[in-house]
């Protein structure tokens, strides 16, 4: 019995879920995704995660960066790890294509210049999504949740230097519920994820105390509690 010496190609490409929080003037914070608005079919008008194919000379890596450096000037990324890989094969109606999702984190201070089609959007409010993108903004923000619980992952949100009450703002944001900031200050020092920095944020005016500035006591990934939570 013959076999083929043929073998099936598919367009593989590497997409990115970039996370940050944003602050909006008098309101609270949120966590939104980076996406950009599709100007041909398939999906046309519809948003998407910044993607695209990989070459033949370069790791899935390289390839997300470039893609996010090209489409959306995205240079510096905090965090930036494997999420999945998709591969159904009717998840782009034009040809068959396996997918490979990378999530990324972008500190709350960052202001990189994004092109006119693109945007930062909140992942509580998602507009219609092209291909699968809907369901890998949940995947991604799944995982960010429950490894801002056990590990240090909150360095990739948050900015060099910051308050507690910043920092509380910003976990509240990325898991979709309220955080007690002296709690969090607590369990994260506790753990050993941060650190003062022995300087004071700016006065306010408002006459008080000023409040003590803090810092990740590393900027890279360390699981610190695998068994922890942060609950409502």
């Amino acid at each position: 019995m013959s076999r083929s010496s043929e073998v099936p190609v598919f367009r593989h490409e590497a997409l990115a879920v970039v996370f940050k929080i944003i602050r909006a003037d008098d309101a609270a914070s949120v966590l939104s995704v980076l996406a950009w608005q599709r100007a041909r079919d398939p999906f046309a008008d519809a948003w998407a995660l910044p993607s695209g194919p990989v070459n033949e000379d370069e790791t899935l890596g390289a390839c997300v960066a470039r893609h996010l450096a090209t489409k959306v000037d995205l240079t510096e990324i905090a965090h930036l790890e494997q999420l999945e890989t998709r591969s159904d094969p009717h998840r782009d109606p034009f040809r068959r294509t396996i997918a490979t999702a990378y999530l990324g984190l972008v500190p709350s201070t960052a202001e990189p210049h994004l092109p006119d089609n693109a945007a930062w959007i909140p992942v509580a409010d998602l507009p219609t999504m092209a291909f699968d993108h809907a369901s890998v903004v949940a995947s991604a923000t799944e995982r960010l949740q429950r490894k801002l619980s056990y590990s240090n992952l909150g360095f990739g949100l948050a900015p060099a230097t910051f308050t507690i009450a910043q920092l509380r703002d910003i976990y509240s944001a990325a898991l979709g519920h309220e955080v007690s900031a002296t709690n969090l200050q607590r369990v994260l020092q506790r753990r050993g994820q941060i650190e003062a920095t022995g300087e004071s944020a700016p006065s306010s005016g408002s006459g008080g105390r000023p409040a003590a500035l803090y810092r990740f006591s590393t900027r890279a990934l360390a699981i610190t509690d695998p068994f922890a939570t942060f609950k409502p």
